[in-house]
C-alpha cells in the first residue's frame, strides 16, 4: 500500500494561544477585583454578625460598619 502524505498549511491550525495579551490582563484584572469585592463583603458580613459590644471592644460603632468607608482605612 501507498501512503499519501497530506500536510496541513499552519495559516488553517488555530494556537491554544491565541488570546491576545490585552485581553488576558483584562480578564486577570477583573478576577482579582472580583476576588477582592467578594473578600470585603465576606468582612463586612462578619462585621455585621457582631454585637455592639464587641464592635466596641475593636474600636468600632454600628454605624461605622453600616457605612461605606472603609472601616480599616488610618486618616
Amino acid at each position: 500500500m501507498h501512503s499519501s502524505n497530506f500536510t496541513i498549511p499552519a495559516r488553517n491550525i488555530r494556537s491554544s494561544r491565541s488570546i491576545r495579551p490585552g485581553l488576558f490582563l483584562a480578564i486577570i484584572t477583573a478576577a482579582h477585583w472580583l476576588a477582592r469585592k467578594v473578600s470585603e463583603r465576606r468582612n463586612l458580613n462578619a462585621l455585621m454578625e457582631l454585637s455592639d459590644e464587641q464592635l466596641k471592644d475593636i474600636g468600632l460603632s454600628r454605624g461605622q460598619t453600616e457605612s461605606d468607608v472603609h472601616v480599616y482605612s488610618r486618616y
